[in-house]
């Protein structure tokens, strides 16, 4: 049976961290890092993890400011907006939640954003840098895996990981930081996607499957070799009339099947989740401590 990584007690240890380097940075008369997010609409997935991240920046002793717009906002009221955001020197980070209502433009929205608050990683400025290697904000999600894989001694030197999902925001990030030179890297990466196919010929080989294309339970046990790392990025709500929300959480890897061969394995809720919201915080206070030491 697989060992389950958890990443909400890393999360917690992490976050555990930034609240020690949030209470240094007051008592060296810096102010507390300042995360502000835009939330346009009433997507109801949106509008919890924009909670989860204000929760998280109360945990740790960030100042948080949430601005809430109506789904009928137009491109250039957003915009608008970001422009204020930009030039506030009192705020660090800006994450604008995706996605947007419809007729909004989001690369246009993200390449608004100052690539100096781009906590999220997904401006093109930021992007650039992390292909080069460079220093810059990765973007939350792959830098939460690869926290995740170091956290829990996983080896991926000379590994072969297979990603599913070609997306800006998880898989081809992904590709690229396990590909790299490096502590905890070093990968030789296979990445598929809808076009790819017989998938299952490149799981069956691979050390590392990151599943990431939500589809829920897409990932199951005949796709896996005995004894690979399974990380699942995948949340869809699915109808479950059981809960009293009406729907559960499922990831893109059929858990109950896969677990029992895998080596390791993320679960959905409580794997991948936490570690993204820590590492949005972990880029807020880099953002924060860099440009109050100027």
């Amino acid at each position: 049976m697989a060992t389950i990584i958890d990443g909400k007690a890393i999360a917690e240890k992490i976050k555990g961290e930034i609240a020690r380097q949030v209470e240094q940075m007051l008592k060296r008369g810096m102010r507390a890092p300042h995360l502000a997010a835009i939330l346009v609409g009433d997507d109801g997935a949106s509008m919890t993890y924009v909670g989860h991240k204000e929760k998280a920046c109360a945990q740790v002793g960030f100042k948080s400011t949430v601005y809430r717009l109506d789904k009928h906002t137009t491109q250039k009221e957003l915009l608008s907006l970001i422009a204020g955001i930009n030039d506030d020197d009192s705020i660090d980070g800006l994450i604008v939640q995706l996605p947007l209502p419809e007729g909004l433009d989001e690369q246009s929205v993200i390449n608004a954003i100052s690539a100096d608050k781009d906590v999220d990683g997904f401006h093109p400025f930021n992007t650039g840098k992390m292909m080069l290697g460079l220093p810059t904000f990765l973007p939350a999600t792959p830098y939460g895996i690869m926290t995740l894989l170091k956290e829990s001694n996983i080896e991926t030197k000379g590994k072969h990981c297979v990603i599913i999902g070609r997306s800006n925001i998880v898989g081809k990030p992904m590709a690229n930081l396990l590909s790299a030179k490096g502590d905890g890297a070093d990968c030789t990466v296979t990445l598929c996607h809808s076009r790819t196919p017989d998938i299952s010929h490149f799981t069956l080989d691979a050390d590392i499957i990151i599943a990431a294309l939500g589809h829920p339970k897409f990932l199951t046990r005949d796709m896996v070799k005995p004894g690979a790392v399974v990380i699942d990025v995948g949340i869809t709500r699915v109808e479950d009339k059981s809960k009293k929300s009406g729907f559960r959480l499922q990831g893109d890897v059929d858990y109950e099947n896969v677990a029992p061969i895998a080596s390791y394995i993320t679960p959905v809720p409580g794997g991948v989740g936490p570690m993204t919201i820590v590492s949005l915080l972990k880029n807020t206070i880099t953002a924060s401590l860099k440009k109050q030491s100027l």
